[in-house]
C-alpha cells in the first residue's frame, strides 16, 4: 500500500485510494485542464473538491501542496523516480502527465516544442489577460468608475482572440493534432461565456475559434472533465 502520509494535505482531503493519482482542483478555466487532461488520458485518479474559499486554498495543508494557493494540484504516488510526487500549476501538470502517458504531446521532439509554446502562449497570455477581463467586467472590478482598466483588458481579449483566430486558419486544432495546448487554452475562451463576455470581445466574429470550441466541447473526455470535481 502506497504512503501518502508525507503529504500533509491528505489530511485535510483523505486518499480513498493511495496507490492512484490524486487530484485537488475545483471546475474553473484552469482547474479543468488537469481533469480534462486525466479523462483524455484515462489515468485512474481520485479527485478532490478544493473550494476557492480562503479555508481551502489558504489552509496550512493545501499550501503544504500548493505555497501560491491555487487550484489544481496533484499528487502522484508512481512518480519518475519510483516515489510520489507533488506538483501544482496547471500547466506543469499538463506536461508532466503528456510525458507520463506519452499523449496529447505530439509524436516529435519538434512537435513537443511548438505544442509547449502554445502551452506557455496561454499560462502567459490568455489566462492572466482574461482572467483580468473576468474580474474588471463581471466582478469586483466592474464597479471602478474609471474605465481604462477594462477597456485594457477588453482589448488585449480582443487582440488574442485574433491571434488563435489566425492560427486555427486551416486548423482544427491550435498546434496540429489535439494536444495538451488545446486543454489549456479552449477552456479560457469557454469562460467567456460565464464572463458575460462574449459580445463586447467580439467573439462571433472569429469564425475559426467558435468553431475550434465547439469541436472541444463535442469531446467525451472534454464534457466529464469540465465538471470534474463537481461543485455540488
Amino acid at each position: 500500500m502506497t504512503d501518502l502520509s508525507a503529504f500533509p494535505i491528505t489530511r485535510k482531503w483523505p486518499a480513498q485510494n493511495p496507490q492512484i493519482l490524486q487530484l485537488y482542483s475545483f471546475p474553473t478555466p484552469n482547474g479543468v485542464k488537469a481533469s480534462i487532461m486525466l479523462e483524455e488520458t484515462g489515468l485512474e485518479y481520485e479527485a478532490h473538491k478544493v473550494t476557492l474559499a480562503d479555508a481551502d486554498v489558504k489552509s496550512p495543508e493545501f499550501l503544504s501542496l500548493n505555497p501560491n494557493n491555487k487550484i489544481p494540484a496533484i499528487i502522484d504516488p508512481n512518480g519518475p523516480d519510483g516515489e510520489p510526487i507533488g506538483l501544482f500549476e496547471s500547466g506543469a501538470i499538463l506536461l508532466y502527465l503528456a510525458e507520463k502517458t506519452g499523449k496529447f504531446i505530439g509524436q516529435t521532439a519538434s512537435d513537443k516544442h511548438h505544442i509547449t509554446q502554445w502551452l506557455m502562449f496561454q499560462m502567459g497570455g490568455v489566462g492572466p489577460m482574461l482572467g483580468q477581463l473576468g474580474f474588471f467586467y463581471k466582478f469586483a472590478g466592474a464597479e471602478i468608475e474609471d474605465p481604462r482598466p477594462r477597456e485594457r483588458y477588453v482589448n488585449e481579449a480582443k487582440r488574442l482572440l485574433g491571434v488563435i483566430d489566425g492560427q486555427l486558419e486551416g486548423r482544427d486544432w491550435i498546434a496540429g493534432d489535439y494536444s495538451i495546448a488545446d486543454m489549456a487554452i479552449a477552456p479560457w475562451l469557454n469562460g467567456l461565456n460565464f464572463y458575460g463576455a462574449t459580445e463586447i470581445v467580439e467573439l462571433d466574429s472569429r469564425k475559426n475559434v467558435l468553431a475550434y470550441l465547439e469541436r472541444f466541447r463535442d469531446r467525451p473526455a472534454v464534457q466529464r472533465g469540465m465538471n470534474i470535481p463537481a461543485r455540488d
